[in-house]
């Protein structure tokens, strides 16, 4: 009998080490759950934060700031679905695809830390070790999609259309910060997904294949090449390009520059998207020189530009407006306008060694 209270003390133990992924739970638009729990796409348990079952983390080759919070993405498409290769664009997920992004610190000591990275492999997210603040939602119904912000209260997170903010001390290179941690409401959320101001519908932004083609989490193989092994994505071909990793020092330069611009700034500063009256284009696709800023004189920026007369000077970030903007928290001059309040010190450093090697005057 021994041997048999021996099993069932080893199965016990296995279960409280591993227990099993939750069923996710699509719903339609007008039954939307007020607690996370209920789509199972990522519910606690005990110490641990477990994804759906047959939902999958993945990760971007180049990240959106957020004050330095750290995220756990995962993309959960029906059993049966396929993804549609875009070369442009992102990938064409079909309905019932729901894609989320959990926003987090690592706590030391009891505070929350800033942060650059992570492996992204979700069983490292443990509530002794990291502050979760939210759960944002990407619901892909008939119609398009619908973006859904979940604050983390406890054992559950809860739906808040109206948006939060929360408080708390964060460690950053060494100095506390009282940071102002702002949860978007779900019209806000359109600021950055709805990247076509005439049809104002939204859309996922890191799931393009330029940002997506990177080793997938865990293993070395590239992350599109097993999903399309996998049988998840069709039509992807032999050569896909990809995003520049802006960290990267031995990446040129320029590379690195446009590939933090792209991601963080692109969405909104692109033809067609919420910043297109302003006619200056950061995503990866614009080339000409006028139109990223160099040389281009403001339509109105007002306060923004800080007293200076050129997006981009030549060989002058100090006189930069790109560069001005980047660098203050003031909430009517900063950029990109929502989701952050910190400068991101590195990102700054990377875009002034930029525009300080180009060359040329502005008459």
């Amino acid at each position: 009998m021994r041997w048999r209270a021996a099993l069932i003390l080893l199965a016990a133990i296995a279960c409280s080490v591993a227990p099993p992924a939750p069923e996710v739970r699509f719903h339609p638009r007008e039954a939307y759950p007020a607690r996370l729990s209920d789509w199972g796409i990522l519910v606690r348990a005990g110490d641990r934060y477990l994804p759906g079952a047959g939902s999958r983390p993945y990760e971007i080759r180049a990240a959106l700031f957020s004050d330095y919070a750290l995220k756990l993405r995962t993309l959960y498409v029906p059993p049966g679905s396929r993804i549609g290769f875009r070369p442009d664009g992102p990938l064409e997920l079909p309905v019932g695809s729901i894609v989320s992004k959990t926003f987090f610190y690592p706590v030391q000591k009891g505070h929350a830390v800033a942060a650059e990275g992570w492996s992204g492999d979700p069983a490292e997210l443990r509530v002794d070790r990291h502050r979760v603040l939210e759960t944002r939602l990407l619901v892909r119904q008939a119609d398009g999609w619908d973006a859904l912000p979940y604050v983390w209260d406890g054992d559950d997170a809860y739906l808040r259309v109206t948006g939060a903010l929360a408080r708390l001390p964060l460690a950053v290179d060494g100095t506390t910060v009282d940071l102002a941690y702002v949860v978007p409401s779900r019209n806000e959320c359109a600021g950055c997904h709805a990247t076509d101001h005439a049809s104002g519908a939204l859309e996922p932004i890191g799931l393009q294949a330029r940002h997506l083609n990177r080793a997938y989490p865990g293993a070395t193989t590239g992350q599109l090449v097993v999903w399309a092994a996998d049988g998840l994505l069709d039509g992807l071909p032999d050569a896909v390009p990809a995003t520049a990793d802006w960290r990267d020092p031995a990446t040129p330069l320029a590379e690195r520059a446009r590939a933090y611009l792209d991601i963080n700034c692109g969405h909104c500063h692109r033809p067609h998207g919420p910043a297109a009256t302003s006619g200056l284009f950061l995503d990866a696709a614009t080339t000409d020189l006028r139109q990223l800023g160099v040389c281009k004189r403001p339509i109105a920026a007002g306060r923004g530009s800080g007293g200076h007369h050129f997006s981009i000077l030549p060989g002058r970030p100090d006189a930069s407006i790109l560069t001005f903007r980047m660098r203050t928290s003031d909430p009517a001059m900063r950029m990109p306008e929502l989701g952050r309040t910190l400068v991101h010190t590195d990102a700054v450093a990377l875009l002034e060694d930029w525009i300080a090697s180009l060359p040329g005057t502005c008459l």
